[in-house]
């Protein structure tokens, strides 16, 4: 058996007044239930705690030294319990976000929030759609922010935002044709297409469809920025990457938007968790606040 916190809070209170019976009416115990703590804590330490000196029970030399020791931690131990009741800004979250989602979109928002909330701690651990999906079922984060189609029966999704992927290239003179194209007369060129796994690269494939098979796969990347940089090197090549990620180059003339005809790619942003997961105030605090944030950016 070991020492219990109610033990320890109960001997101070015998510690400082004295008498049970005071103790009792002050705790809402029985007098009997007062009693049998302490000489439980006594049996467990194996020493008697107090002397009983003109009806009064006194700590000895055993019973201060105890006292001294435990009353700093039941102290810290109750400070941290009303901490937690009465402070719905403290704690820490963990959050796995999908990589378009950590480059474009969530850092403006973590340090928003962050100057609002300075006591909560926020982890974010940044994967592709599926791997942040594999940690919400994992119980590895708190909540996931991803884009494109989730399959999981223990995953609850909801939608927050919405967003556009377009075909970009290093050519300008193929971006030229403002009639656009039909996808079907592009497909033979190279495409530079992200991993399995990514949600980029499956609303591309599955607004293809069967057109999927006849794509000219020339190269596979992890990352946004890598693609980019290849279609910047090598100007006879395509991608589809989300608009948001490339706004930049774009406007610089780095890159250029190829139309198409007929075809709109376009995706959501999902809020994700697991169906068990039990959202404290703090989380629903933070995803609201997210919301609110994605909404205002992808207005823009």
């Amino acid at each position: 058996m070991k020492v219990t916190m109610r033990q320890m809070e109960i001997f101070l209170e015998v510690a400082q007044i004295g008498h049970l019976t005071k103790v009792a009416e002050k705790m809402g115990l029985s007098q009997s239930a007062v009693s049998m703590s302490i000489k439980e804590l006594e049996n467990i330490i194996g020493y008697k705690l107090f002397d009983r000196i003109n009806k009064k029970l006194v700590l000895n030399e055993k019973g201060r030294a105890f006292a001294e020791e435990i009353a700093p931690l039941v102290s810290k131990l109750n400070d941290i319990e009303e901490e937690f009741k009465n402070d719905n800004n403290n704690g820490e979250l963990l959050v796995g976000v999908s990589t378009t989602i950590a480059d474009y979109l969530i850092p403006s928002i973590i340090c928003n929030y962050m100057q609002s909330y300075p006591h909560v701690r926020i982890k974010l651990k940044i994967g592709n759609t599926k791997s942040v999906v594999d940690m919400i079922e994992q119980g590895m984060v708190d909540i996931g922010f991803v884009e494109g189609n989730v399959d999981s029966t223990a995953v609850k999704q909801e939608i927050v935002g919405l967003d556009e992927l377009i075909v970009i290239t290093g050519d300008k003179e193929l971006a030229s044709n403002e009639d656009g194209y039909y996808i079907d007369n592009l497909l033979d060129k190279r495409w530079v297409i992200r991993e399995e796994g990514s949600g980029t690269r499956e609303v591309f494939l599955t607004h293809l469809g069967d057109l999927a098979s006849q794509l000219n796969l020339f190269l596979e990347l992890g990352h946004p920025e890598s693609i980019k940089n290849i279609l910047m090197q090598s100007e006879k090549c395509l991608s589809c990457l989300p608009k948001i990620s490339v706004m930049r180059e774009l406007e610089r003339g780095d890159l250029f938007e190829v139309k198409i005809k007929k075809i709109k790619f376009e995706r959501q942003f999902l809020l994700i968790y697991h169906k068990e997961k039990y959202k404290t105030t703090l989380l629903n605090k933070f995803i609201y606040f997210t919301r609110m944030q994605l909404g205002k950016i992808l207005k823009r």
